[in-house]
């Protein structure tokens, strides 16, 4: 026993083990009542999600999922819907086309040449294509759905709607430029 006569935790019990004698020495109580708390957490949290309903992490990620393909289609909807008409003024604005070079240049020129004269992808500057007919909607369509197959991603979710715009009017100006070293054509001719 403790010499100290305030040390109430220094309880001798009455009994004792190959002369080893156990003291009551009890946990402090703050440590107590985290405890007792976990345990009433724990309790709470498990009836809220096992029997209360509570939604579990899935399907918090599935609520968020189906927001943002709201959110998309919304957007998609509030879009002004732009005719083949409407497209083709594009490749004749210089500012539209000068945009879609710096878009095409940063990046589209590691497969399709700096020209578009062709690499790893196809050669743009001739009447060929192996996707589409080479109007501005069909580009814009392989720029945005990509082709993966072939090895080229999918842009749409990367670029902003101007900007497909923008390489669309790009790539379509670049037919007929005839830059040097070329690929050969490649696809359906479908003239100009």
């Amino acid at each position: 026993m403790s010499d100290n006569p305030n040390d109430k935790y220094d309880v001798v019990l009455d009994h004792e083990y190959d002369g080893i004698q156990e003291l009551n020495n009890p946990l402090p109580m703050w440590w107590l009542w985290t405890f007792f708390g976990t345990i009433i957490f724990a309790f709470i949290y498990w009836i809220h999600y096992s029997v209360g309903g509570g939604m579990s992490l899935d399907g918090h990620l599935q609520a968020q999922l189906q927001q943002i393909e709201e959110q998309k289609q919304l957007e998609a909807k509030n879009q002004p819907q732009k005719n083949e008409a409407d497209l083709e003024t594009l490749p004749k604005n210089a500012a539209v086309v000068a945009q879609g070079n710096k878009v095409f240049q940063m990046n589209c020129a590691n497969c399709h040449g700096d020209k578009g004269q062709g690499g790893i992808g196809p050669n743009l500057t001739d009447n060929y294509w192996i996707h589409g007919d080479g109007k501005m909607t069909s580009v814009m369509a392989t720029i945005k759905d990509g082709v993966l197959e072939k090895g080229m991603p999918s842009w749409g979710p990367i670029f902003k709607p101007e900007e497909i715009e923008a390489l669309a009017a790009f790539v379509v100006n670049l037919r007929g430029s005839n830059p040097a070293n070329a690929k050969a054509p490649q696809g359906e001719d479908k003239g100009s």
